[in-house]
């Protein structure tokens, strides 16, 4: 089995008088592709968050590449950051900043001083998610909502990381742009070696990119396999999601295992 990046063992997590999750347990393996589904107000974005630092859970432990989360050692918590790159839902750009800007911004937050190899780096990035050098200038009001999001992937991959996370990556795209956007992401997973974890409850989005999935419901993870072992949950959530003819006709689209 591979090694876990991620392993969220017994978290709970109560806002006020409401409790999200209850002794929730999931595993993430070193290289895989994992969605997290869910109703809405099920708790995805909140897990997500709490798997890397930045919200803490009210109980139970979060371990990153092996080493706990939420300990207070500033000095560990900044390498940990270096390993992992965050995709937020509508691309979080800095709207005072240039695209250069805010792709540059991680980098000169945790001490690169050469403005050389900065440039260099922004470049890289920006070519790595298929932008033009000339896109660096624009500032994000200028940009479409496509290229938004290859911007704030083009940030989050600017300290090679080897953890992504995505927030509904496709959300707020048209159909084609959703389509090459998922492309580009199962590429990048593909040639840098990376640990993808997306929240998403977008079908074509999951069936073009999840190698596994995990249902969030009932405070809990209720279910975790491939979207075909998911399929078989009896579970009214579950059988919403995956079993209605919308979702039957995205999930047949998909590639199966072994074929690619």
């Amino acid at each position: 089995m591979s090694e876990a990046v991620i392993a969220v063992e017994k978290l709970s997590t109560r806002f006020g008088e409401h409790w999200v999750h209850r002794d929730l347990d999931l595993v993430v393996r070193q290289g895989e592709v994992l969605a997290l589904v869910g109703g809405s107000g099920s708790g995805k974005t909140t897990l997500l968050r709490q798997m890397i630092g930045l919200l803490r859970p009210t109980q139970g432990e979060i371990r990153l590449f092996g080493e706990p989360l939420f300990t207070g050692d500033a000095r560990q918590e900044t390498a940990l950051r270096r390993r992992f790159g965050m995709l937020f839902q509508y691309g979080a750009l800095y709207s005072a900043f240039n695209v250069f800007q805010n792709i540059a911004f991680p980098l000169r937050e945790l001490g690169v001083v050469d403005e050389g190899l900065i440039h260099d780096l922004v470049m890289l990035k920006l070519s790595m998610v298929e932008l033009l050098p000339q896109h660096a200038w624009l500032m994000p009001a200028e940009l479409s909502g496509g290229m938004i999001k290859r911007v704030a992937l083009a940030r989050a991959l600017s300290l090679e990381p080897e953890l992504l996370l995505l927030d509904e990556p496709t959300a707020g795209l048209d159909p084609d742009r959703s389509e090459s956007f998922v492309r580009l992401i199962d590429s990048l997973h593909r040639q840098l070696g990376l640990t993808v974890v997306l929240v998403t409850h977008d079908l074509d989005t999951l069936a073009g990119l999840a190698a596994r999935v995990a249902v969030l419901a009932e405070q809990r993870i209720l279910a975790v396999g491939t979207i075909d072992e998911i399929m078989q949950v009896d579970h009214p959530f579950v059988q919403n999601f995956f079993c209605c003819a919308r979702a039957l006709r995205a999930l047949q689209s998909r590639i199966p295992e072994g074929t690619a």
